[in-house]
């Protein structure tokens, strides 16, 4: 990223990694090159000119990135794991090597998106963009938001949506994005103001303090949207608030949680806070699929994919989506690979996880985690050893009474 486009644009919490500069040749002009930006298309040298009938085929520098965001991995135990939170220095060389896969304002063929970007860096990538359609009652062209769906644990397809903090003027389309996903969780994980400025507008009503004896609801119109607020509590930085979004005569319930305990330009002192916050949702997040009473039949199939934003929707939003991911290959499989899932989520959006100390506290959080399980299964181990003692014991006494009897 050069200077100039950098002063330009509004500066995310967090400086991006831009890809390292490409460098061209002079272009001769008895070689043609043809070059489709973005595409997974080999450049062509037309060489015929030159008395050359084999037509070469060169590798662009996408290409590479791309086959190494496909098979870049790193497969870590328990005690692997361990030793890899320990080895700072590996661990910025292996973050420094993932590409960014930025996506460039050519490669994103959406004519005005740029009134709709927080950051004019910061793009969706568009094989896997949200694309608000129009409503059924407001026919006209789809609309663009800064979104991309992101994969989950094991790939599964549209786990998560990761975008950026709603602007001003692009509160409507949030909402929309929330209702035509039927999602049912979004998670915040940055202030509404913080050192820099402005990181995220207020996009939902704000409860107030009020007598026991009023009983009105908290609402408020946001877009096409009327927004209420039923409940509200805050506890170790972390804010959860039920709400309930209406359009015409339907409803859906809406839970937000907001995690305001991550620092301005840095990560967290310690990981319990945001592991706190990753069980809390995928337990909420479990308990919604077994409540969901859909019949095989219907086309809506569970809540929707979890929301996650920040500000830019790529830094501290990617350390979450991993961590949550992460926990669960550890609880599944007993190992966790880091690099591959960075890899997963920066072909789904570009520039996931900022910062080599982002990446840092993500194999941190995941080795806390680990010892955790370790913990848990140790005790586990414990009680059922101590069990399988009491029935030994008691197994004794029993044949022990029962020869006493024939004696």
């Amino acid at each position: 990223m050069s200077t100039s486009e950098m002063n330009s644009a509004s500066s995310p919490g967090e400086d991006p990694v831009s890809p390292p500069p490409v460098t061209t040749p002079p272009r001769k002009a008895s070689v043609r090159l043809q070059e489709r930006r973005g595409s997974n298309l080999s450049l062509l040298l037309d060489v015929s000119s030159l008395g050359v009938e084999a037509v070469c085929s060169v590798t662009t520098p996408k290409e590479v990135w791309l086959q190494l965001l496909h098979t870049s991995t790193r497969p870590l135990s328990h005690t692997l794991l361990q030793q890899a939170d320990l080895d700072k220095n590996t661990l910025n060389v292996e973050y420094q090597k993932i590409p960014p896969n930025f996506v460039s304002t050519a490669e994103l063929d959406v004519p005005g998106h740029a009134m709709k970007d927080r950051y004019k860096t910061i793009l969706p990538n568009p094989e896997s963009r949200v694309i608000l359609r129009s409503p059924d009652e407001e026919a006209g062209p789809d609309r663009y938001i800064n979104a991309n769906y992101i994969r989950g644990y094991r790939g599964a397809p549209r786990a998560y949506i990761a975008t950026q903090g709603p602007m001003r003027h692009t509160l409507g389309d949030f909402w929309d994005m929330v209702w035509q996903e039927r999602s049912s969780i979004i998670v915040m994980v940055t202030r509404l103001k913080e050192s820099n400025g402005e990181k995220c507008e207020l996009y939902w009503p704000q409860p107030r303090q009020r007598r026991e004896e009023q009983e009105e609801e908290e609402m408020s119109q946001f877009g096409r949207f009327l927004l209420r607020v039923k409940d509200s509590q805050e506890k170790d930085g972390i804010t959860v608030t039920d709400m309930e979004i209406q359009l015409s005569s339907e409803c859906r319930p809406v839970r937000h949680y907001w995690f305001t305990s991550w620092p301005d330009h840095n990560v967290p002192q310690c990981t319990a806070p945001l592991l706190r916050l990753v069980e809390e949702v995928e337990t909420y997040s479990k308990s919604l699929l077994q409540s969901s009473n859909q019949p095989i039949t219907s086309p809506v199939s569970g809540p929707g994919p979890i929301i996650v934003h920040c500000s830019a929707g790529i830094g501290r939003t990617g350390c979450f989506i991993a961590s949550s991911i992460g926990c669960q290959q550890l609880r599944e499989t007993g190992q966790v690979d880091v690099l591959e899932t960075v890899c997963q989520l920066r072909l789904d959006r570009g520039g996931m996880i900022q910062t080599t100390e982002q990446y840092q506290f993500l194999y941190s959080t995941l080795a806390q985690y680990s010892s955790q399980l370790q913990h848990n299964q140790e005790q586990i181990q414990n009680q059922q050893n101590s069990e399988d003692q009491i029935s030994i014991q008691l197994h004794n006494l029993q044949l022990d009474s029962t020869q006493s009897g024939k004696n």
